[in-house]
C-alpha cells in the first residue's frame, strides 16, 4: 500500500500529513503536523533546519509518494522568494532520501477535491474532519497539508484505475 506525504511548503511553518491507501476504503489517515524554523535565523540556517526536519519525516513515514502545493503569488508578495527556495529543499530532500519526485498541485486543483475550490482553511478543516471523521483539527498549514495528501492520492489513484 502508498503512503502519501501531503506538504504544504513554507520557510516558517511547513504543514505535513501522511495518509496511506487503503483498497476499496477511504484512506487513512496516519499523523500530520507542522515544521517551524525560528524567524529571528538567517534563510540558509531555516533552510537547513527545514531539511534536517523534513529527512527525519520521510525517515519515520517512508512514504512511496509526495504531493506538495505549488504556491502562487502575486506581485505584493514579499515572501516569495523564501517560500521557492523552501520548494526547493522539499524537491531535494524527497529525491535525496527516497528517491521521489514530488507531484505539485495548485492551490485550486487539491481544494477541488474536497468539494470548493475556493474554501477558506476553516473550510477545509470542517470538510477533512467530516471525511476522516475526526472530533478536532487545528486550523493551521497541517490541515492544508492533510487537503493536498488527500487530494493527489485520490486524483492519481482515479487516474490509474
Amino acid at each position: 500500500m502508498n503512503k502519501w506525504l501531503g506538504i504544504d511548503p513554507g520557510l516558517a511553518t511547513v504543514g505535513w500529513a501522511v495518509l496511506e491507501e487503503v483498497p476499496h476504503k477511504p484512506p487513512h489517515l496516519i499523523d500530520y503536523g507542522i515544521i517551524e524554523t525560528h524567524k529571528s535565523f538567517p534563510t540558509p540556517q531555516r533552510l537547513a533546519e527545514l531539511e534536517e526536519d523534513l529527512a527525519t519525516l520521510i525517515a519515520e513515514f517512508k512514504p512511496t509518494c509526495v504531493v506538495l502545493e505549488m504556491p502562487f503569488f502575486s506581485r505584493q508578495i514579499k515572501a516569495a522568494g523564501s517560500v521557492l527556495q523552501a520548494v526547493g529543499i522539499i524537491n531535494l530532500v524527497c529525491f535525496r532520501e527516497a528517491g521521489i519526485i514530488p507531484i505539485q498541485l495548485h492551490q485550486s486543483s487539491w481544494k477541488a477535491h474536497l468539494g470548493n475550490g475556493r474554501a477558506d482553511k476553516e473550510e477545509v478543516a470542517t470538510m477533512l474532519k467530516n471525511l476522516f471523521d475526526l472530533p478536532s483539527l487545528p486550523v493551521d498549514d497541517s490541515v492544508d497539508a492533510i487537503g493536498i495528501g488527500y487530494a493527489g492520492l485520490c486524483g492519481l489513484t482515479n487516474n490509474i484505475k
